[in-house]
């Protein structure tokens, strides 16, 4: 039998009220995405451990198994062939790096003490959760590389911006962006009331606000810098309360989205339709 990786799991239930779980797996030929019926929310295997499967049914691409079809192993050693395969938190250097490298291009000293700051506070949490159940990220450490890789993309892109881009928002409307997922879901990726109750944008946006005003920031700086949190999904069909309404927002939107589909693209089978992407990949 084949050995996979398991890199996300979803837990579900039928309309019937059988529990179930979507597993995203993966070895060094294939990704699937495969429900497993009958598989209880607190039954192994979590994200990280390698599986093997008895038998694999497949449906018109959408692929199948029962629990007793699903063989759960150990989690892999450094040495294993398929460790590499699920992505590790980065390193705390990288993230303190890169955050030295966006200061550079900063000038407003209160708002670099605070990026500052809360680049020490959030390394550790980032690097526990996920940043998304299945979508993109969807692994323990996937919030922090996603911040991470937004936080660098804006490193590459702003040097060779031609517009009146205030730096320091940016920076910290991609730092608190995705902050509520922190109480959205727990370190496997199983949502938590607050997802329903709240919303992750209202959580970052809120924290960022009364940290700001906290630290003396005017209403107007701090308006702006909120705005972007609040509009990085960029549309009311997507969730946002907001539309980018600064270059800001524009910005941290489409590095979001940038950093985010081509992770989902990443994690999706060969000629596996991704419905959050609306089509087909193709490897």
């Amino acid at each position: 039998m084949k050995e996979y990786i398991v890199l996300s799991r979803q837990n579900n239930t039928t309309k019937t009220g059988s529990p179930f779980a979507t597993l995203k797996v993966a070895n060094l030929e294939e990704t699937l995405n495969v429900a497993v019926w009958d598989l209880p929310a607190n039954a192994e295997p979590v994200v990280g451990r390698i599986v093997s499967f008895y038998v694999i049914r497949d449906n018109q691409g959408k692929k199948a198994c029962n629990r007793t079809d699903l063989k759960v192993m150990d989690f892999p050693t450094e040495n294993h062939p398929l460790y590499n395969l699920l992505p590790r938190p980065i390193k705390r250097e990288v993230w303190d790096a890169t955050l030295q490298h966006l200061i550079s291009y900063c000038t407003d000293e209160r708002l670099i003490g605070i990026i500052r700051e809360f680049g020490e506070k959030l390394y550790k949490p980032y690097s526990e959760y996920p940043a998304a159940t299945v979508m993109h990220h969807a692994y323990p450490g996937g919030l922090l590389n996603h911040t991470h890789q937004m936080l660098d993309l804006l490193d590459g892109m702003y040097p060779h911006l031609p517009y009146a881009v205030k730096p320091e928002r940016c920076v910290l409307s991609i730092m608190f962006h995705d902050y509520g997922k922190v109480y959205e879901y727990n370190r496997q990726g199983e949502t938590q009331p607050d997802m329903y109750l709240l919303g992750h944008i209202y959580i970052g946006a809120h924290k960022l606000q009364l940290e700001l005003e906290k630290q003396g920031i005017e209403a107007e700086e701090t308006k702006r810098i909120v705005h972007c949190v609040l509009a990085h999904h960029g549309t009311h069909e997507f969730g946002s309360p907001v539309v980018p309404a600064t270059q800001e927002a524009i910005l941290v939107n489409m590095i979001d989205n940038l950093s985010a589909k081509t992770d989902a693209a990443n994690g999706t089978g060969d000629m596996e339709k991704n419905f959050a992407l609306e089509t087909h990949v193709v490897k």
